[in-house]
């Protein structure tokens, strides 16, 4: 029996009543290739390639925040607890507040996240414009940002209260994003943004 097959077995046997800690252990144990991000969205794992358009949006937009962000501040694909049953996301870029809380096992809370950046990948697509985005309007997430390099869009949303955002705007690759009357307080560039 494999290692794998064991903590199957073992997951299996627990009860019904499953935890993120629980997973993401459940998931350590596993030989996930490098390059591959994990992350638990409804209680359902979902792993995805990264590709080098994926990447290079993910860097272009993490350069951008250093000019308002200390690099302790941003994250990438790092696990945060959102509101909602077993949603273990690890985003693509991630800005926290200066005094950002963590919980007592070291791990951030979504209550110091100020900004959300996904990039569109095929495979996740769906929770990225659904399931995430009802869990990060639900944090009050000030802005999330999701940038779709197959359509060449970025969608911002904005203003989040009762559990829903307020606003949203849609932009093609190459327009600016006037991020300065949020917590962000920059101007973000999407002219260098390449397509799928």
């Amino acid at each position: 029996m494999t290692v794998v097959e064991t903590d199957r077995i073992e997951m299996a046997e627990e009860s019904d009543e499953r935890t993120l800690d629980s997973m993401f252990e459940w998931l350590e144990k596993m030989p996930v290739p490098e390059g591959i991000k994990t992350e638990i969205v409804g209680g359902n794992i979902f792993m995805s390639p990264q590709r080098d358009t994926h990447w290079d949006i993910v860097a272009d937009i993490f350069e951008q925040l250093r000019g308002t962000y200390s690099r302790r501040r941003l994250k990438s694909d790092v696990r945060v607890d959102f509101p909602g049953h077993l949603n273990g996301f690890a985003a693509d870029v991630l800005a926290l507040r200066e005094d950002a809380p963590k919980d007592s096992k070291g791990n951030w809370l979504f209550e110091g996240v100020e900004f959300v950046a996904e990039v569109i990948s095929k495979g996740t697509a769906v929770n990225d414009y659904g399931p995430k985005k009802d869990a990060y309007a639900a944090a009050g997430v000030p802005v999330y940002l999701i940038a779709d390099p197959y359509s060449g869009e970025c969608h911002v949303f904005r203003s989040a209260a009762n559990g829903v955002y307020g606003s949203k705007l849609t932009v093609l690759f190459g327009t600016d994003i006037d991020l300065t009357d949020t917590p962000v307080g920059l101007v973000l560039h999407t002219r260098e943004f390449p397509r799928d």
